[in-house]
């Protein structure tokens, strides 16, 4: 459709280098001030690009993301709950960060970039390695990182929204989480000799977010225990576990006024039975 459009130039690779390669092909043949990263899933709203460059008027800003919703939320069960999840990601997790300017990922499939910020970093990006071999996942999240390491703010803005297609099956869905799980956990080392230099509710949200994990991990192995050794079944367990669950769907829907957010409590059972033994 726009193959003719002087407006646009394309850059047609050889073969498949993977995300990073090809965005630092496209940057470094770049002349914009801002470089706007859309996955090829992705749809974006007509206003994105002027409410994501608002934001990005203030040269404190190395990047900013918008809000991702699932277009294809209606598919299946699964789809509509990582909807919700995706809700819950963006506007409870990346809103609070932002809120102390310091998102610490902006999700590729919408994300905008400060240009001379990664010209200056590009090099880091490109040669990062996991297990001695170079990484080809998490670009996301460490290339937020690094936006942080050199002393940019990271946004979030809400009324941008975009519109990408997630997981309809729970095998492609184990896998998202199972990179976005390595991704996490490698690039939040990295990130804590941030934290000093940054407001002190980031140092709150990363213990929260490994801890959370490990304490529902643990309650489970107990309650798990205690029903092997003692042919009992953990109610105190069950009952801790499902009124915290309760509590948040309950808080979430309110908030967004959407009953729909009741059904995430299902998520619940989907993090304790697959999730957490992915991870671990």
């Amino acid at each position: 459709a726009y193959a003719d459009d002087e407006r646009f130039n394309f850059t047609i690779l050889a073969k498949n280098v993977g995300k990073r390669k090809a965005q630092i092909a496209a940057i470094t043949q770049s002349s914009g001030d801002l470089i706007l990263n859309v996955d090829s899933d992705t749809t974006i709203a007509p206003d994105v690009v002027s409410k994501l460059a608002h934001k990005m008027r203030d040269p404190a800003v190395g990047a900013v993301m918008g809000q991702m919703k699932a277009s294809n939320r209606g598919d299946t069960w699964l789809t509509r709950l990582i909807d919700m999840e995706y809700w819950l990601a963006c506007n409870e997790e990346r809103a609070a960060q932002a809120r102390f300017g310091a998102v610490m990922c902006c999700c590729g499939p919408c994300a905008m970039y400060r240009r001379t910020a990664m010209l200056s970093l590009l090099d880091q990006y490109e040669t990062q390695l996991y297990r001695g071999k170079p990484s080809d996942f998490g670009e996301d999240r460490h290339l937020t990182i690094l936006m942080l390491s050199a002393g940019f703010r990271t946004e979030y803005v809400p009324s941008a929204v975009a519109a990408t297609v997630v997981p309809d099956t729970m095998g492609a869905y184990l896998r998202q989480q199972l990179r976005w799980a390595r991704s996490t956990f490698r690039d939040t080392l990295l990130a804590l000799p941030l934290l000093p230099g940054l407001d002190r509710y980031l140092t709150l949200d990363v213990i929260g977010q490994n801890g959370g994990p490990l304490l529902l991990t643990l309650s489970v192995l107990t309650g798990i225990g205690q029903f092997a050794l003692t042919a009992t079944v953990p109610w105190w367990t069950i009952l801790v576990i499902g009124s915290m669950t309760l509590v948040r769907c309950s808080v979430v829907a309110y908030r967004a006024r959407q009953l729909r957010f009741l059904g995430f409590a299902l998520h619940t059972l989907v993090n304790i039975f697959l999730l957490i033994p992915l991870k671990a």
